[in-house]
């Protein structure tokens, strides 16, 4: 039987990887002059990746501590999923990395620092949360739809492949 993973047996440990991705944070700071964002996955109570914001470095705006450390691991594992991996944030995760930890099957994120403790130094993504809460005809962000009559089918071509659904 698994253990609760919110039981107070495990905040010990919940704490204890929250301080590690805090600790990366700010030697991310220090060090590189980074953005102060880091970020650990573990899966059964071990760390099987851990990243740190480096848009500064690499001039990637997706280059966020989560998808760093998702990329880490994906990578190393040579497969997209993370079914029952755990995140561990220094901040309140951005709506992108939210959307990535989903994507990959991260059950659960824990993070230490909120929205609110982020907003007087410009480190809060509140308000695209708020922007994404729109309906779609009020985002700022125009998106259009628009098909083609003629042209390949690239979603029949992958269902073709054998294994998809």
């Amino acid at each position: 039987m698994k253990s609760d993973p919110d039981s107070p047996s495990t905040e010990a440990q919940h704490r204890e990887f929250l301080a590690r991705a805090v600790t990366l944070a700010d030697e991310n700071v220090r060090q590189e002059s980074g953005r102060p964002f880091g970020a650990v996955l573990v899966r059964d109570g071990q760390v099987i990746a851990e990243g740190v914001n480096t848009i500064h470095r690499d001039g990637d705006p997706t280059a966020h501590a989560e998808l760093q450390a998702i990329r880490t691991a994906t990578c190393s594992a040579g497969h997209p999923r993370l079914d029952g991996a755990i995140m561990y944030a220094s901040g309140h995760p951005c709506p992108m990395c939210l959307a990535a930890m989903y994507l990959c099957g991260v059950t659960r994120a824990y993070y230490a620092l909120s929205q609110e403790n982020g907003e007087p130094h410009g480190l809060s993504t509140a308000e695209i949360y708020a922007e994404l809460a729109r309906p779609a005809g009020q985002r700022t962000l125009r998106m259009i739809h628009i098909p083609l009559d003629d042209g390949p089918d690239p979603y029949a071509s992958w269902s073709a492949l054998p294994g998809n659904p």
